[in-house]
């Protein structure tokens, strides 16, 4: 027996891949740090459009890390992701129609509706 040491496995030691569990915590506290931040801009007292802006940035990338990552979409065939994104749009389509549809005037009863009417008939 030798005690010598393969040059090969001690140049491995150094230089392993970084593991699935590591980068799901790393992403875990990039997603809290986003999350403080956008906590912390809406007690800043800015223009509303910037803060809205900022915080529909701020959530769509975290959408993308969270789908992109722990859904594991980066490491699935390119089909797996197309089909999930098919399925986005058609949802988002969905929401904007009935949003479309039934407006918040909708939701008045028609009785009320009708008392509406009248005082601004009468005035």
């Amino acid at each position: 027996m030798s005690a010598t040491t393969h040059p090969v496995a001690a140049a491995d030691h150094g230089h392993h891949e970084e593991s699935k569990f590591h980068i799901f915590v790393q992403l875990a506290m990039i997603l809290a740090v986003i999350t403080g931040v956008e906590i912390v801009l809406i007690y800043i007292p800015l223009a509303k459009w910037l803060i809205v802006t900022s915080l529909v940035v701020l959530s769509l990338v975290k959408f993308l890390l969270v789908i992109f990552i722990f859904m594991h979409l980066k490491w699935d065939k390119l089909f797996c992701t197309v089909l999930f994104f098919i399925g986005l749009v058609l949802a988002g389509g969905t929401v904007g129609a009935l949003m479309a549809i039934f407006s918040a005037k909708d939701s008045i009863p028609l009785k009320a509706q009708e008392i509406y009417a009248e005082r601004a008939a009468a005035q």
